[in-house]
This record gives C-alpha cells, structure tokens and sequence, in this order.
C-alpha cells in the first residue's frame, strides 16, 4: 500500500463530479458482472484438479463419455448472460455519458476553450475574456463545457477525477461536458504521448466557489497581459514545465482562428528535441 500512496490523486474509482462517479459505476459493476465467470471457473479448476487426482479412487473414470446436454447450457449460458450484461451496460453507459451531451444543471454551464501547446495547456474563458497557461480553474457544482483542439500534434486532456479522456487534433474541434461537484484541487494530464515534454505536461484543477471564481477572473483581468496573435505566438513556442501564469484579456476569435489554422500552428516536436531537454551527443 505504500507503494501506491502516490496513484491517490490518479484514482479514477474515487469520481469527484457525476461523470466521474458514473464511469466508476460502470467499471465497478463491470468487474462485478465478469467476476462470475472469473471466480466459478478458478474455484472448479482447483476442484477438477483434487478431485480426478491420480490418487483419488472416488473419481469414476468414464472414457465413452462424450456429451450432456446439462453441462452445455451451463458452460455457455453463464458466458452469454454476462456477455448480454456487459454490453447492455456499455450501450447505456455510452449514450448517457456522450462528451458531447450538456449535463443537467439549474446553472449556467461554463464555457472553456482548451489548446494543447507543446508541452503546456492553454484555457481560454471566453465569458470572462481570460485565459491562463497549465492552470484550469472552475467553479463548483457548474457545468463545464469544454471546446478542445491542438496547436500541433495530437494530444488527450484528461483530469481522472472528473472522468472522460478525449482527444485534441489541430483543425479540429472535440466537446467535452465535465462537472467537479466540490471543492478541491484535481489533477489534469496529458495521457498521448507528444515528445520531450509529455512528462510535464500535466496541470492542476481548482475546483473553487463562485466568489473564489470571481475574484480570480479578477486577479487574471488585473495582471495587464493581453492574449492576441502574437502572445499566443510566444506561448506556443516549445516550453517545459511552465508555471500556470494567466492572461487578462483575449483577443476576440483566437481559439476559432486556431481551429480554422488562420492563426499559425505550433512548431510541433521537431526531431533531436529540444535544446537542453537531453543530450545531443550521445546517450
């Protein structure tokens, strides 16, 4: 156990929203369902094995044995059924827990842009007109509903806690609805590797009040730093483990024109890698 003391903040059983929760259920039950062949099939190979022993002169040796109708429907009934119930419960799972469908909610859904940089995360709050870099900041018990895309290569956006990877691409554009139902500090990730930097690539999830949310779209608009083509040029130079540092205003359309590639793309991992990232002359 200690040994896995560190995976705590990866754990995707523990669902801190109701995506999270709901993908926890599903593997669960899963795991439940699968169990009852699983556990049935280790218990009779241990009893065959005792029982039809050499030594053992209980057992009858039958060698014209060839068939019973009995044994078949067990052997392939129990296998059907929990073939049916794993499917059933996927079929479901995967229209109610669609990334493109909006979760309930008497709020308000909060709308975030995000842009997988190499090696950063860049989030857009059009709403607010703010951004910030490897930082994600949202308010509790909201809906989040997010518009994702790539500067370069593909990458995934992943927080386990809230559940549901989904893939970035350059020129397009994935939808992902999440919702953090407490307080608290999550953690987000990279899962694709991307080049040197994917280690790093990985940001924390404040889950805040709405007052805290305020008061920190507040502290981004007081920081003085705009967003627009040619800060998002500087930001999509190739970097590793930047510091969460937000932006107090964006340019209108950026995210689109990232999208629709009028905004140039980001340089991508280029071969050799980056300049102090690791040894170019040997191994």
């Amino acid at each position: 156990m200690p040994l896995l003391s560190g995976c705590q903040q990866h754990n995707i059983l523990d669902g801190k929203g109701p995506v999270g929760s709901a993908e926890a259920n599903i593997l669960i039950i899963a795991t439940v369902i699968m169990l009852a062949i699983i556990l049935p099939t280790m218990i009779a190979t241990v009893v065959f094995a005792l029982w039809y022993r050499e030594s053992n002169p209980k057992a009858l040796y039958r060698p014209d044995w060839a068939f019973s109708g009995r044994i078949e429907l067990v052997v392939w009934s129990v296998p059907f059924l929990t073939i049916a119930f794993l499917g059933g419960i996927a079929w479901i799972g995967a229209h109610q827990l669609d990334p493109a469908t909006p979760l309930a909610s008497d709020k308000k859904p909060l709308e975030v842009q995000v842009v997988s940089l190499d090696w950063k995360w860049l989030f857009i709050y059009p709403d607010q007109g703010v951004a910030s870099v490897n930082e994600l900041v949202v308010p509790a018990a909201t809906p989040v509903n997010f518009r994702l895309t790539s500067s370069s290569v593909w990458n995934s956006f992943f927080v386990p806690k809230l559940g549901s990877m989904i893939y970035t691409m350059r020129g397009m554009v994935t939808r992902l609805n999440l919702m953090a139902d407490q307080e608290g500090e999550l953690y987000g990730l990279s899962t694709h590797f991307s080049g040197d930097g994917f280690s790093d690539m990985n940001f924390p999830v404040r889950s805040v009040s709405d007052a805290a949310f305020a008061d920190w779209v507040n502290g981004a608009k007081g920081s003085g730093k705009a967003l627009d083509r040619a800060a998002y040029a500087e930001v999509a130079k190739q970097s590793i483990a930047d510091a969460p540092r937000s932006f107090g205003s964006v340019e209108p359309g950026l995210f689109d024109g990232i999208v629709a590639q009028t905004v140039p793309p980001g340089p991508g991992p280029a071969a050799g890698g980056v300049e102090g990232v690791r040894p170019k002359g040997g191994s």
